[in-house]
């Protein structure tokens, strides 16, 4: 078990780890650039090709699906689509698309549309992962095949997501700063406790068993988004105080990764 977790989390550290160091040099990183490849290229790149080549069955997705607008969650992204990936193989990166896209559709739907009051359909048509959502459910419901060469260039960009995305979170991370340190670390361990509670409780309520089990603990359990601090960032919503929860709950479920992990491995069997 100890060389299981450690193969699933040593990739995560490590690429992380060289987004921290790479802020810590003070080498140029444009962060804004890397969001918008993750976001406007990779991200539907990643949703589109998963989809169009899933193989679970389509009950087992939705559950998934719903049960991810039960949860409040946090890092499915950066931390949570590489750790499903590591942990489950392309299953879990199958199911652990389905939570993610979920949460980045009401994430990017219904912040700005709160936040800054703009209209819900300029909204859906300025999401991309919108747009990878729909075509790659277009090509499961209707078997139509894939060209190689589109398949090949979609997975090509989409497999540059997980790497980009721990990279951005190190170097974010790396710059984020806990202004009020026990306010922060309150925040941010009932951030995590809160968390893993709901998940485990969602995935008892709905009957999910194996890998479509742990990926849903594993999902619902990480830590606050980064893109919780960038959104307050934007729409001036208490930046400094999200900036300590998301710091604070990322490093204590770095060190609490091994546990999650291999409770979500031990669920899953």
């Amino acid at each position: 078990m100890i060389a299981q977790v450690a193969a699933v989390l040593l990739p995560v550290f490590c690429i992380a780890g060289l987004g921290y160091v790479w802020r810590l040099s003070g080498v140029p990183f444009d962060l804004p650039f890397v969001t918008r490849v993750i976001m406007y290229v990779a991200g539907p790149c990643l949703v589109f090709d998963s989809l169009s080549k899933l193989t679970l069955p389509l009950a087992e997705f939705g559950a998934m699906v719903g049960a991810t607008i039960a949860l409040t969650l946090g890092n499915t992204g950066n931390l949570g689509l590489p750790l499903c990936l590591f942990a489950f193989g392309e299953e879990g990166l199958g199911l652990a698309v389905g939570v993610y896209v979920t949460n980045s559709v009401l994430q990017f739907t219904f912040v700005p549309l709160l936040q800054a009051r703009v209209s819900i359909v300029r909204t859906v048509l300025t999401t991309p992962i919108i747009y990878g959502l729909l075509a790659g459910l277009g090509v499961l419901f209707t078997g139509v095949h894939v060209p190689v060469w589109l398949a090949d260039t979609t997975s090509t960009l989409g497999g540059v997501l997980i790497p980009l995305m721990l990279m951005a979170l190190g170097h974010t991370i790396g710059g984020l700063r806990a202004h009020n340190l026990p306010r922060a670390f309150g925040l941010g361990t009932a951030r995590l406790v809160i968390a893993f509670v709901v998940a485990v409780g969602v995935s008892k309520l709905l009957g999910l068993t194996g890998v479509a089990r742990g990926v849903l603990v594993l999902q619902g359990a990480m830590p606050a988004a980064v893109f919780s601090y960038l959104f307050a960032a934007r729409y001036e919503r208490d930046a400094d105080d999200i900036a300590g929860i998301v710091l604070v709950s990322t490093l204590l479920g770095a060190l609490l990764l091994p546990f999650l992990v291999s409770y979500a491995l031990w669920l899953s069997h």
